[in-house]
């Protein structure tokens, strides 16, 4: 049965989004989709919301900064998500592996995780005012292969952190 939620007033802060590019320089290419992956009811984006504790290993460290650094280290090796999605002939899907960069951006809200409930479960609530509208994501073509917002939520006193990825 789904949860139901009172109506939650908060402000979410988010800092201007930016491009996280290779920290190295990569290929260029075109890499040609499966037939499996660019079929026409595939082609829509896809929000994942993951919710990660605060490890006390991370001491002072903003987690947006260790993702932010660590992100550009892992696109050396995994390129194409850095790339945009273009149509071919007879609209075959392939990646141009162009070195643009993954979308990013880090936001804070006034709201703790408590305030959802004890399981935050499907449908999130509220996920319309937490997640970043990206303004050019009504199409697949051309847009960011990857977008990932940190927010940043304080729970019993001590910061969590929320991860939203949106996927081609």
């Amino acid at each position: 049965m789904a949860q139901t939620h009172a109506p939650m007033t908060f402000i979410v802060r988010r800092h201007p989004s930016e491009f996280i590019v290779p920290a190295k320089p990569t290929p260029r290419e075109l890499k040609h989709l499966s037939d499996i992956d660019d079929q026409e009811g595939f082609r829509f984006h896809i929000p994942l919301i993951h919710i990660y504790k605060r490890s006390p290993k991370m001491g002072n460290k903003n987690p947006a900064s260790v993702i932010r650094e660590a992100l550009a280290k892992v696109l050396v090796f995994y390129y194409p998500f850095a790339g945009r999605l273009k149509e071919g002939p007879s609209r075959k899907l392939m990646v141009d592996c162009s070195g643009e960069g993954v979308l990013f951006i880090e936001a804070e809200a006034d709201v703790t995780l408590e305030q959802f409930g004890t399981e935050v479960q499907p449908p999130f609530p509220c996920r319309d005012e937490l997640l970043y509208d990206v303004p050019s994501l009504g199409s697949i073509l051309g847009s960011p292969l990857l977008v990932i917002q940190v927010r940043i939520f304080m729970v019993h006193g001590r910061r969590f952190y929320e991860s939203f990825v949106l996927n081609d």
